[in-house]
């Protein structure tokens, strides 16, 4: 297997681990959590380095997650103390956390590779090297088996988990009613997302983890209403940004990790401007829809109100209607071009009459 095949699974794998999580985050509005977690594990890793002395070490791994719940945790006690809300704690956390670690990187192991620089970008195309070698038979990148583990593990968890985190995510009063525990469920949740954050964190820095972890879900959520399609739909948009990206780098010859980061956003951009029913472009579609709807239900219960009118009236010929609605004479032709197509009023002597068409229109519109 060649490095460009394996950089573009190891992709594909770490975007499909961190969309899975990264919807309930998205769904809970704590977006900015996996950017939290992302930081502060710095200073985890730095801490179990100092004891272990070995950059390798899987205490390593085991610290960064146990210090992500610890930010987890500190967030929720500055929160439910509110004074302060919660995407203020989290951003009262984080960066102490995180500076922390860079001081103490900076302070003491100045000469081991923990810089901030690899902290923060990481670089895929360096993660084949890595490799798990066997007996002499190498079995492929290191990386590629520890996301692949850490995304069986998310997928089981919400495989076991589905309907508690469902219920957790949308109404934990009501879980907790029925005996679930929504404590136990978001630091769990949590914990994954500290492990998967963890587990992402040497082969695509820390940029990419949170750009996988929160635009693919982002984007879902402006496709559908169904958490189940949204966990599919993120996968898939994690997964394509990731090829791509790597794609549009190797053109480029750009950062890979940047360029798919990249990726994410504009297809984010791509949901948010034609999403069939959130989408800018059917939002715009829509309130010209209603505008002109209304337009239609002013015209016919103003023609309604002044039916059976004597000939000397002026409230239903055509040329004085701009006067009577309120409409300019440009918008109001316009209007009554559109009434005619709907077979909402008909013309006869220069005056307006409601069809039976219009007419059941104007009652409705009375009516409510």
């Amino acid at each position: 297997m060649n490095a460009e095949i394996e950089i573009q699974l190891i992709a594909s794998v770490v975007a499909a681990a961190c969309a899975l999580p990264g919807v309930f985050l998205v769904l809970r509005r704590m977006a900015l959590m996996s950017d939290a977690i992302s930081h502060a594990i710095l200073v985890g890793i730095v801490l179990a380095f100092f004891v272990t002395k070995n950059i390798a070490s899987p205490f390593l791994i085991i610290a960064a997650a146990f210090t992500g719940v610890i930010t987890v945790v500190l967030v929720e006690l500055l929160n439910r103390t509110r004074l302060v809300k919660e995407d203020a704690a989290i951003g009262l956390v984080f960066p102490v956390l995180f500076s922390i670690g860079v001081i103490l990187i900076a302070r003491y192991a100045g000469n081991v590779h923990l810089d901030t620089d690899a902290v923060l970008l990481g670089e895929l195309a360096f993660a084949p090297f890595n490799r798990i070698v066997i007996s002499g038979y190498d079995l492929g990148p290191q990386a590629l088996y520890v996301m692949s583990a850490v995304l069986l593990v998310n997928i089981l968890f919400i495989a076991l988990f589905y309907k508690e985190l469902k219920l957790a995510t949308f109404d934990s009063g009501l879980a907790a009613a029925l005996g679930f525990s929504p404590v136990f469920i978001h630091y769990t949740l949590m914990s994954l997302v500290s492990i998967t954050t963890v587990g992402a964190f040497e082969a695509v820095g820390s940029i990419l983890v949170v750009a996988l972890m929160i635009a693919p879900p982002a984007t879902a959520y402006l496709l559908t209403d169904s958490l189940m399609w949204m966990l599919g739909l993120s996968v898939s948009i994690g997964v394509i940004s990731g090829i791509s990206g790597y794609w549009l780098a190797r053109f480029m010859d750009a950062s890979i990790a940047g360029c798919m980061a990249t990726m994410t956003g504009i297809f984010f951009i791509l949901g948010l401007l034609f999403a069939p029913e959130r989408g800018m472009v059917a939002l715009a579609r829509r309130h010209a829809r209603n505008r002109w709807e209304f337009a239609l239900w002013t015209l016919a219960v103003h023609l309604f109100n002044h039916e059976n009118l004597p000939e000397s009236a002026t409230e239903n010929r055509v040329d004085h209607l701009h006067e009577h609605v309120g409409w300019d004479r440009e918008y109001a032709q316009k209007v009554l071009t559109h009434a005619k197509q709907r077979d909402i009023v008909e013309q006869e002597n220069g005056r307006l009459y409601l069809t039976r068409t219009g007419r059941q229109m104007a009652k409705r519109a009375l009516v409510k």
